[in-house]
């Protein structure tokens, strides 16, 4: 059977996801949340941004991408029209289920692509218990991050609902994106401070509602994007995961198989 033309499994046939996994089982689950991201971008931004660039990444790693549901934890954003959050443990439940229902058709590296920070304590915790408990190989990346390393200094850095995400969109669904209603973003440099405060890696303040980063929920300078520039950034995102998570789940098979065979042999003796 050839390799399918989509790589979203539930796009797929049953014989068809039977024979991805024969041939390579490695499953990716996009995270990311439904909230306001300001008047010109939609509120599934995150999880879309996540999607397409897990759509990318399965096709260079010959993967398939999870349904990993629209929703993730965003308290913070609750102040806005738009949003909808789940709780912690809701959340990682519906993680690790997802993810053990694959492990159980044989799925056996798990790459989780998150696009939205407020996951990214339950989606440690979950990808803990996934390897520890049900024996999966699991990686994490956060691709916001990863966005930002490669097109921060031409985008005006990682902010909500700024050009980085316009572009994610644009790659994905551009007829979603409102570049004309542009008209009330929040000041860049308050902005940019408060999230250079939440995003160090010695302090992690807690933050409890967007408008104390931004008063009115975004901001950002999306208007110079374009879809040639998006499918760019898309490319070069998805070409920079693949690549490192190819060689960190080298690494880590390395390692495990090691540590497995110096457990049986310990058994055995």
């Amino acid at each position: 059977m050839s390799k399918p033309d989509s790589r979203y499994f539930i796009d797929l046939t049953q014989p068809e996801i039977a024979a991805q996994l024969s041939s390579n089982p490695l499953v990716i689950l996009p995270a990311g949340s439904v909230e306001q991201h300001g008047p010109h971008l939609p509120t599934g931004t995150d999880i879309y941004a996540a999607n397409v660039i897990g759509h990318a990444v399965a096709e260079r790693m010959n993967g398939l991408v999870l349904p990993g549901g629209p929703l993730g934890v965003t308290p913070m954003h609750m102040p806005f029209e738009g949003t909808l959050t789940l709780t912690p443990e809701t959340y990682m439940s519906v993680v690790e289920e997802t993810c053990v229902s694959t492990a159980q058709h044989g799925a056996r590296q798990l790459l989780i692509l998150n696009w939205h920070e407020g996951n990214i304590p339950s989606l440690s915790i979950a990808a803990d218990k996934l390897h520890r408990d049900h024996g999966m190989t699991v990686v994490t990346v956060q691709a916001c991050y990863v966005a930002a390393e490669l097109y921060g200094k031409d985008c005006g850095g990682l902010t909500h609902g700024g050009e980085i995400e316009a572009l994610a969109i644009l790659a994905h669904r551009p007829e979603l994106v409102h570049l004309d209603r542009i008209d009330y973003s929040s000041d860049h440099d308050h902005g940019r401070a408060m999230d250079k405060l939440r995003r160090t890696r010695t302090f992690q303040p807690v933050l409890t509602d967007i408008r104390t980063i931004a008063k009115t929920g975004w901001y950002g300078s999306p208007e110079h994007a374009t879809v040639e520039k998006a499918l760019q950034m898309l490319g070069d995102i998805a070409d920079a995961i693949a690549s490192e998570a190819t060689d960190i789940f080298g690494q880590l098979e390395a390692a495990q198989g090691g540590v497995a065979e110096v457990r049986r042999l310990k058994e055995a003796g």
